[in-house]
Order: structure tokens, then C-alpha cells, then sequence
């Protein structure tokens, strides 16, 4: 290995060059020497193996086999969900990596260790001369050094790397597949957060033993664990109230497949284990080393809890692990399928100061600031003024269920079952009750309640959905109250969402629209004879990819997202998608866009995805990822925007998100990002989110908010449907959340019920 001593230290002492070594030619198989008729089975008939560095992650390196295209075949591929070009693997001992031959040709062999027992992988490197296999050999080796001493393999003897030479077993091994540590998994780059206030108040309720038994604690594999302070979040106090120097673990259940719990340790033994759900509504602060996240206790009270770390090392291997942990968990799949740039992708979401590109860095305002919470501020008396005549009970029987603002002659139509209630915008900024649109019914008279409901045409129709009937369409006359068409888009096509052709369609008279099925993408014009479905512009897609939303640009462009969490990026219809954005773990059950299609807003349960589709490197540097494709080291970074836990502490019970949607005027750009959750109306402020700011405004009422949105060309009042009301809010009524704010019928009130009883 000598002769090559001052060939890898070029390469290797160099920081800065992500790949290490490359054989640009051969093919790959997964071998299974117990299965007769897929014995060899050839993955890549064409590909090329790299050793690269991972920069994320010090002394860690990934062996790396990319699919090659022959010229012409890349475009036939713009939508990279649907294409598999690429397959990593972590570079360790446990692989069993060695050499050999076929059939005259080198090859190098490794386990598939997410396969089955035996099966493993072999790459045929066509061509390749000895010194040059004998070369990309020795720089396995070291990085199997690098990645179990985590030190550097410069200076290192060659009888150092002995250890990692495989030899065949000279017995049947009983168990031949060792298990990869999860806990050594890609690591995240570090956040950072607003500071957070500390007592050193102790809370007997923590200090008590919990029903986390050492029988339950005997069926978890610890991942992690490392040793932190714990806060607990005192509501009355207003303060984060030290609970003692605890062990934090990480730990998946044995007999469960991709269960995973945080568990806190004291000096007594376990006092908590919380699942690592997405409820959890975690957060990470880089600037505190902390995790702080929620529990919701059985009586439907939210407690809010805040680990410590010592060291910012610490603290960014915590973050891994949780984000490892929570995304396994969405996705039942191990994080080492995940690509690597799909990896980043992900763990950039958790980076609490993504600045969008060419946002001007401006003074904040004086009175800004983070969102804490005074315990000497006094509940507001500048609500908005409701109209006594606000129809509480126009609508009697059901309760709300859907909202849609006009475009034209401010109107809002609420769907209460089979029917709908039409309401004025008046000149003082009220909501008055205008008429109701009864008994929602087909044209041959069979009564249904929409599903879902679009305006059309300037407001002269509106789009109804029929649960019962997914494969037609049905145009209700807003003037005569009664639906007068049937639009049967296809026999065998479902219609499961729907948007306007463009975002400002239905100020026009365009009388097409666009539908989305499944796993399809189409467009429905009501003016042509029999089936609805334009034949020309119809796509559908390879795989069960469960589109959950979809929506357009002012000039027509689209976005799709889907229960998986992912995101496709279209410049028309009848293509495969520009871009392809990978999940975060989420199911997305909406999705909206600013008119020039630069920023995209998707709601999941708990969280909102904001992201810039702007491309800021490479040869498309400048253009949006709805014309071109992002380069495969320049992703966007996704930012969650989500609420602060201690002010999910107040609040109470889940948090499930209404679809965000910005607000819309013609012309202008957008300002704001609305959404409600429970009793709560939010607003988040454009130009804060852009510069990394997750900070909003919330107004509580008194009645669950269905839905609510930005008047048509206002970005000042918002219209909100409760379950038994609609009204108008002016959104400076909406203030930073307090104590008071969030929770006036309970402040003051402190529950330790979930503290550390029934926490799992």
C-alpha cells in the first residue's frame, strides 16, 4: 500500500474535495445466493463508483454508485422522484467489503445491509487496471478507520488497515448481517433559535418516579444518549423552570419496526418517555444547545419541555438523531435509502435562520420582538367589533365546514352541509348574512353536500364536488341557487382536487380548470362534447404517489403536493415535473403559491413548509425550479414555520393546521401567509419569514375556526368562518402571543397531569 502513499495524500488531506476517489465504468448486481431464479440480478447496466467525503460529518465518507446515461437518455428523466440514479452506502466495517473477479474483470463486494440475510452487492469495475482497484481498496480502508477511530488515516501505518481486510469465515456465521448504528447516520448542520429564560425553581412533579418501568425499558435499543439539563415551561411563571441534570436517550422498541422514544433519565431512574411523533412540535435552538418540544397529556393540556446540552457537538448530534428517529418513523423506511441530497434537504428544514436569497437585510421595527410572553400584559380590548347580527344560526343543523372569498362583489360562501350560506362584505368591514343556498342537489335532483367548492367565471359559478360521485363535476348557477350542469371528467378517472387554470382565473371568463387523481395531472374543459378530460393534457405518473393538493400561478404554471410529503414543480400540464422537492415526512393536505411562482407555502398537520423556488446556482442560476431543475448540490431550503411550544403550552389541545394560503391583490406581491388551528387565527408576515424569521401574530375565539382567508385584494381583513359564525377581522387585531392572548379563560393555571404520569 506504500506505492500509493503520496497519491491519497493528495486527495485525502483536502477538505474541500468531495470525492476521493472515482472508477467511472461498470455495471452493479444484488446477489442472492439463495434465490435460484434471481440469483445475479443486474441493477445498473451502466454506472460508475466514487468514494465520497461527507461534509456534514468529519471522518465519514459514503461509497457512492450513480447510474450513467447514455446522450439524450437525462431528458427523458425530468421528474427525479420517478427515476432511481443513485445508491449510497455508508462506508464501515459492518459492509464486509472485499474484492474479487468476474469473469476476468475486478469487482468489489459488500452486504446489502438493509436486505435480506446473505444478499449483498457486487461492481464489476469493466476495464479497470490492478493499481487501480488496489487504489480505490486501500481508500475503503481508511475511511473504515476514519469512521471507527474518528481520527485522520494520514499518517497511519499500512498494518493499521489489516482489520478492515475481509476474510471469509472459516465457520457458518450465526448471525452473518451485523446491524448499522443509526446513531452515526448523516449529522445536521446546528440551528438557532431565540434565547430562552431559566429558573432554577425545582418542580417536585419531576422529581417524581414515573410508570417507566424497567420491563418496558428492557424492550428498547438505546441509539443515543447523552447527558442534559431539563426545563419544564411554568405557565404561571412565564418562566422555564430548571428540573435537574437528567440523561436524555434515544431508544427504538425492539418488537416494533421504526418506534422510537425520547427517554429522560434522573438519578432515580427513568421520570418520562415521550414518542418521537411529529406532535411533538419540536424545536431546535443552536444558540442554547437546546430541544424543546410538546406533550399532550390525556386531559388534552399541552406541557412544554426544554433539553439543555452541554456542547454545541452535543446538541448537533441530538438533532441528528431525533430528525433520524422522527423521519424513520414517517416514513417506515431507514434513513440510509434516503439520497444524500434528499438527506440535506431534510435536515436543512430544522435550520431556525434560513434567509431567503436577495431578501434585503432591513432594520427591524423598534417594538419587534421574539415571541415571548409577558406575564404583566394585559388581555387586549381592541378586538374587532362583531356584527350582532352575525348569522349565528342562519344555518341551522350542521355545523361550518367549508369557506371560499369572492372575487367579485364581495361576497363569501360557506358550505353547511347540502347547503351554502352567502354572505356581504359590508363597507364598515362586517360580514352580513345574505341568503342561503338550499338543498345542494344534482341536476337530477339527488341531494349531496360538497366536498369541496371552487368559484368560476367572475364569480357567476361555482365548482362543487360530490363525495359520492369522484368522477364528475358539478356547476352550480350562484344567481339562480341551483346546480344546472353535470361535467363528467372520465369513467375511469377520479377527481380528487381541483384549482383555476391560473391563480387569477376566476377574475376572467377561461372556462377550463385543472383536476388532479392520485397519481394524474389533467385538464377539464367543460366545453367539449362527452368526457370532460382534454386527452392532450393528461400525465400520469409511475407509482402510487397520493397527490393531496395542487396549485397555479398567474401565469398558469403548477404545483402539486402529496400525502407522501413531496413536492413536483410543473411548467404545464401534460409534462413531467421541472422538480422534484423530497418529502420532510409529513403528509401535505394543502398547498398555495405566489402569483410569480418564486414562493411556495405547504401545510402539513403541525407545521407549514415554506420554500423559494428560486435557482441560485449553476447555468439556470436565476430561474425558478417551475421552468428548470435545481442542480443536484443546490436544493432550496425548506423552513418550517411552526408555533413556538411555549405558546403551544397555553393553547391546549392538538395543533392540526387549516391549508395556509397567501393573501392575494392583483398585481402587487404578497405580504402575508394566513392558516388557522383550533380556536386560533395566525398570520405570518412575508417579509420575516423570508429573512428567517418564524414569528407570527394570533387571535383566539371562542368557537372552532373552519377556515379563514384574505379578502380579495386586501391584505388587511380577513374573513373567518367558525363552526356557528362568520365575521371580519382586521389582521392588526391580531397581536404576538401572550398569556393572555393565547389562553385569557386560563392564565395563570398550571397542570402537571402529564408531567410524568401516562407518558407513553
Amino acid at each position: 500500500m506504500n506505492i500509493f502513499r503520496s497519491l491519497i495524500g493528495k486527495v485525502w488531506q483536502d477538505p474541500n474535495a468531495a470525492e476521493v476517489v472515482k472508477i467511472s465504468s461498470g455495471q452493479l448486481y444484488l446477489v442472492r445466493p439463495g434465490n435460484i431464479r434471481t440469483s445475479r440480478e443486474c441493477i445498473y447496466n451502466e454506472c460508475m463508483a466514487t468514494i465520497r467525503r461527507l461534509p456534514s460529518v468529519e471522518h465519514n465518507f459514503q461509497l457512492v454508485i450513480t447510474k450513467v446515461y447514455e446522450d439524450g437518455d437525462q431528458d427523458l428523466l425530468e421528474d427525479e422522484d420517478e427515476t432511481d440514479e443513485e445508491k449510497v452506502f455508508l462506508i464501515s466495517e459492518e459492509l464486509e467489503f472485499h474484492s474479487g473477479e468476474t469473469e476476468g474483470e475486478p469487482n468489489f463486494i459488500w452486504r446489502d445491509l438493509y436486505g435480506d440475510v446473505d444478499e449483498f452487492y457486487e461492481f464489476v469495475a469493466t476495464g479497470t487496471n490492478a493499481p487501480t482497484r488496489a487504489f480505490f481498496e486501500t481508500c475503503m480502508y481508511r475511511a473504515m478507520y476514519e469512521r471507527k477511530y474518528k481520527k485522520s488515516a494520514d499518517n497511519i501505518a499500512d498494518a493499521a488497515l489489516e482489520e478492515f481486510v475481509w476474510h471469509p469465515p472459516a465457520v457458518p456465521k450465526s448471525n452473518p448481517r451485523r446491524k448499522v448504528s443509526k446513531k452515526d447516520q448523516v449529522a445536521a448542520e446546528p440551528t438557532s433559535g431565540t434565547p430562552i429564560a431559566v429558573d432554577d425553581g425545582m418542580d417536585q412533579k419531576a422529581e417524581e418516579r414515573s410508570q417507566v418501568d424497567e420491563p418496558f425499558m428492557s424492550q428498547m435499543e438505546v441509539l443515543f444518549e447523552q447527558e442534559a439539563e431539563l426545563y419544564l415551561w411554568d405557565k404561571e411563571g412565564v418562566v422555564f423552570r430548571h428540573q435537574g441534570i437528567v440523561k436524555a436517550k434515544f431508544t427504538q422498541r425492539k418488537d416494533a419496526n421504526f418506534v422510537y422514544f425520547l427517554v429522560i433519565f434522573n438519578n432515580k431512574g427513568p421520570i418520562m418517555c415521550h414518542q418521537i411523533k411529529s406532535d411533538m412540535n419540536q424545536k431546535f435552538s443552536q444558540k442554547m444547545f437546546s430541544l424543546t418540544w410538546n406533550f399532550l397529556g390525556s386531559d388534552n393540556t399541552q406541557d412544554s419541555w426544554l433539553l439543555r446540552f452541554n456542547t454545541e457537538e452535543d446538541f448537533a448530534n441530538s438533532m441528528q438523531i431525533f430528525t433520524q428517529c422522527l423521519w424513520q418513523f414517517l416514513h417506515q423506511t431507514p434513513w440510509g435509502r434516503a439520497k444524500p441530497d434528499e438527506q440535506q434537504y431534510v435536515l436543512s428544514a430544522y435550520d431556525e435562520d434560513v434567509v431567503m436569497k436577495d431578501v434585503e437585510d432591513e432594520d427591524e421595527d423598534e417594538d419587534e420582538i421574539a415571541n415571548d410572553l409577558d406575564p404583566d400584559e394585559e388581555p387586549s380590548d381592541d378586538s374587532e367589533a362583531e356584527d350582532e347580527d352575525a348569522p349565528k344560526d342562519a344555518l341551522s343543523g350542521e355545523r361550518n365546514s367549508q369557506l371560499t372569498v369572492g372575487y367579485k362583489g364581495d361576497r363569501s360562501y360557506v358550505v353547511r352541509g347540502n347547503n351554502i350560506g352567502v354572505f356581504n362584505h359590508s363597507n364598515d368591514h362586517s360580514i352580513k348574512y345574505y341568503a342561503t343556498i338550499s338543498n345542494i342537489a344534482t341536476p337530477k335532483g339527488k341531494s349531496f353536500k360538497p366536498k369541496n367548492v371552487m368559484l368560476h367565471d367572475q364569480d357567476t359559478k361555482m365548482i362543487l364536488q360530490n363525495p359520492t360521485d369522484p368522477n364528475s363535476l358539478f356547476a352550480m348557477d350562484i344567481e339562480r341557487g341551483k346546480v344546472v350542469e353535470e361535467w363528467k371528467v372520465h369513467e375511469d378517472i377520479t377527481v380528487d382536487h381541483i384549482a383555476p387554470d391560473n391563480k387569477f382565473a376566476p377574475t376572467t371568463r377561461e372556462q377550463t380548470l385543472v383536476g388532479v387523481s392520485h397519481n394524474s395531472l389533467f385538464r377539464i374543459d367543460p366545453r367539449v362534447s362527452g368526457a370532460k378530460l382534454v386527452d392532450s393534457q393528461y400525465k400520469q405518473y409511475a407509482g402510487k404517489n397520493k397527490f393531496s393538493g395542487v396549485t397555479t400561478t398567474a401565469s398558469g404554471k403548477l404545483a402539486v403536493a402529496s400525502e407522501k410529503g413531496d413536492i413536483r414543480l410543473f411548467d404545464s400540464i401534460g409534462k413531467n415535473a421541472k422538480t422534484a422537492l423530497p418529502p420532510i415526512g409529513d403528509p401535505i393536505i394543502g398547498i398555495d403559491v405566489t402569483a410569480n411562482g418564486r414562493y411556495i407555502v405547504a401545510t402539513t398537520e403541525t407545521y407549514l413548509i415554506f420554500i423559494d423556488t428560486l435557482i441560485g446556482e449553476g447555468r439556470y442560476a436565476g430561474q425558478l425550479g417551475f421552468d428548470r431543475s435545481f442542480p443536484a448540490t443546490s436544493k432550496p431550503k425548506p423552513k418550517r414555520l411552526h408555533l413556538n411550544p411555549q405558546h403551544v403550552a397555553y393553547m391546549g389541545g392538538r395543533i392540526s393546521f387549516t391549508p395556509a394560503r397567501f393573501n392575494q391583490v392583483e398585481g402587487q406581491e404578497e405580504n402575508a401567509i394566513i392558516t388557522s388551528t383550533g380556536q386560533f387565527v395566525i398570520a405570518w408576515d412575508l417579509a420575516k419569514v423570508k429573512k428567517g424569521k418564524d414569528q407570527y401574530e394570533i387571535k383566539k375565539y371562542e368557537d372552532h375556526v373552519v377556515q379563514d382567508n384574505f379578502k380579495f385584494g386586501d391584505d388587511k381583513e380577513i374573513i373567518v368562518a367558525l363552526s356557528n359564525n362568520v365575521l371580519a377581522v382586521n389582521k392588526k387585531n391580531l397581536k404576538r402571543p401572550t398569556r393572555h392572548s393565547l389562553s385569557p379563560a386560563q392564565a395563570g393555571i398550571q397542570s402537571h397531569s402529564s408531567i410524568v404520569n401516562s407518558p407513553y
